[in-house]
């Protein structure tokens, strides 16, 4: 069974354990959430609206409340030297349609549950290393590269360098 349902001034199609965006409505994330506008029932015996098909009502779990994506608009009058520039990000509302009703039923009160996250095995905590725990050291290691040794830089000389002259110029 699926239905088509109209919010936020969209129309969306929806069936059992769908998850949608849509604009935001007010909720908590885990509230049951009651969308009445259902336009259109379809299945083994579909049922049009005119507009709505009264007792109808699709019931929602509200799994988090977000912003979308940066839009950005632009305003610009051409050989004026007027631009301006704004962005926006849209307040969304995920939901999980839980249950489509028809002839006036309530919703069930109760949220669908998500699947428990597996409880991770805790981290040993690893004792340090000892002297003794490494291993011996092989006697014919390589010897070590020579560094090349660095030579200290000269220090400045504290006498200052003779100004420039100016060269005389030629006589035409």
């Amino acid at each position: 069974m699926f239905a088509v349902i109209r919010t936020g001034g969209k129309q969306y199609r929806v069936a059992p354990n769908d998850v949608i965006e849509i604009e935001k409505i007010a909720g908590n994330p885990g509230d049951i959430v009651e969308l009445g506008e259902v336009l259109l029932l379809g299945g083994d015996e579909p049922k049009a609206g005119k507009p709505l098909i009264s007792g109808a009502l699709v019931a929602a779990e509200v799994v988090e409340q977000g912003r979308g994506e940066k839009i950005i608009g632009c305003q610009k009058k051409r050989r004026k030297g007027y631009r301006r520039t704004k962005g926006q990000r849209q307040l969304l509302t995920t939901i999980r349609i839980t249950e489509i009703l028809t002839d006036g039923k309530k919703p069930s009160k109760q949220a669908a549950k998500p699947e428990p996250k597996r409880a991770e095995k805790p981290v040993e905590a690893k004792a340090p290393k000892t002297e003794a725990a490494k291993p011996a050291k092989k006697a014919e290691a390589k010897p070590a590269a020579k560094k090349a040794a660095v030579k200290p830089k000269a220090e400045k000389s504290a006498t200052k360098k003779p100004a420039r002259t100016a060269k005389p110029k030629p006589k035409a």
